[in-house]
């Protein structure tokens, strides 16, 4: 069996597809995978380190308004499309699947007018633009929240699947002493795990900046706290000094571990972070990142708040006073923390890479 999958641009388009390969591979290794990226998108550094077979196309995005760039991007798109087709004559997929980012576009688009079977996954509950015009186009789609379906024409071609998340967090060893000394902290105390997705949120590095002092008094709570590799040597020199019940790192490779050992997380809402820390059982007070497309983060967060698992500080209400007393709220009250954890692990679709997998190979043999 021959796919071919593409997504691109940040970790929430390209960890679901490789949930996804790694599913096409678990069922039989001789599975031949080609990934369609961009030469500049993060997939450019991630995919080629995981020993997948990988090629680029040249597309922008298209901006929102017309303009200079409008014309820019649509004469990358064209040379994107023809790029697609030249890579599908040549790899002959059985299967594409899209993950999105402006990427997955061309190639979809050129797999689904040659009569390839064609599907993409949406990861947020306000699906973007690219799939919503796929959706017209595509054999079949896969959806991360029923609440998205709406915003839909074909909902007959529609799956509810949830985000397919990486082995990694299937098979997490669930060693908690391990995990307390892998980070140095303290196994009798309750640990929040604060971080703004795979690049960084400033909003929640000032937040928590503002709340250092409160955490360094509070004999019962400990940090994990994210920065983002761009944005750690300015956190430390505006911390001064960090506690030592705070841990700071400026990207966390093991986010298993980190799970692993907290009570509350506190990020962005980011739909593979939400899949992930749904999968583990998590309480969560989730912070959506303001300038996304279609304000797409704030709509997920507020699926989680309205199935108890979350609470949710709008960016443009955040302050370290605003945080703190969410965290206290949530921490002080073992039953309110069990609750929510309840909530978050109702959320969980654990077999999201398997369902969309069972679908694909169901069709195209």
């Amino acid at each position: 069996m021959k796919i071919i999958v593409s997504g691109g641009g940040t970790g929430g388009h390209i960890y679901p597809a490789v949930a996804i390969i790694e599913e096409f591979k678990k069922r039989d290794p001789n599975t031949e995978i080609l990934y369609v990226g961009t030469a500049h998108g993060l997939e450019n550094n991630i995919i080629p380190d995981l020993g997948i077979n990988f090629k680029t196309i040249h597309v922008k995005g298209l901006p929102r308004k017309v303009n200079i760039k409008s014309f820019i991007a649509a004469k990358e798109l064209f040379k994107g499309l023809r790029e697609s087709k030249k890579i599908i004559k040549e790899f002959k997929p059985d299967a594409v699947i899209g993950t999105g980012g402006y990427v997955s576009g061309p190639v979809l688009f050129a797999s689904a007018r040659k009569g390839i079977f064609s599907v993409f996954h949406e990861q947020n509950s306000y699906p973007g633009i690219t799939n919503k015009i796929l959706s017209n186009y595509v054999d079949l789609y896969f959806v991360t929240f029923k609440e998205s379906l709406k915003f839909f024409k074909k909902n007959a071609n529609a799956v509810v699947t949830g985000n397919p998340i990486r082995n990694r967090f299937a098979d997490m060893d669930w060693d908690k002493s391990a995990d307390y000394n892998y980070f140095g902290l303290d196994k009798n105390k309750k640990t929040i795990f604060s971080f703004g997705g795979s690049n960084g949120a400033a909003s929640i590095n000032n937040a928590v900046l503002e709340i250092l002092k409160d955490i360094s008094m509070n004999q019962n709570i400990q940090l994990i706290h994210v920065t983002g590799k761009n944005n750690y040597d300015e956190f430390l020199k505006n911390a001064e000094t960090i506690p030592d019940n705070v841990k700071v790192y400026p990207y966390m490779k093991e986010m298993d571990k980190a799970y692993n050992v907290s009570d509350l997380i506190i990020t962005s809402s980011g739909a593979i972070t939400l899949a992930e820390i749904s999968f583990v059982g998590l309480a969560s007070i989730l912070i959506p990142k303001g300038y996304t497309t279609e304000n797409h983060q704030e709509y997920n967060a507020r699926v989680y708040e309205k199935n108890g698992a979350s609470s949710v500080i709008l960016e443009k209400d955040l302050t370290g006073l605003i945080l703190l007393r969410e965290i206290n709220r949530i921490i002080s009250s073992p039953q309110r923390l069990e609750e929510m954890e309840s909530a978050s692990k109702k959320l969980a679709k654990p077999n999201a890479a398997k369902i969309i997998v069972d679908e694909i190979i169901k069709r195209i043999r």
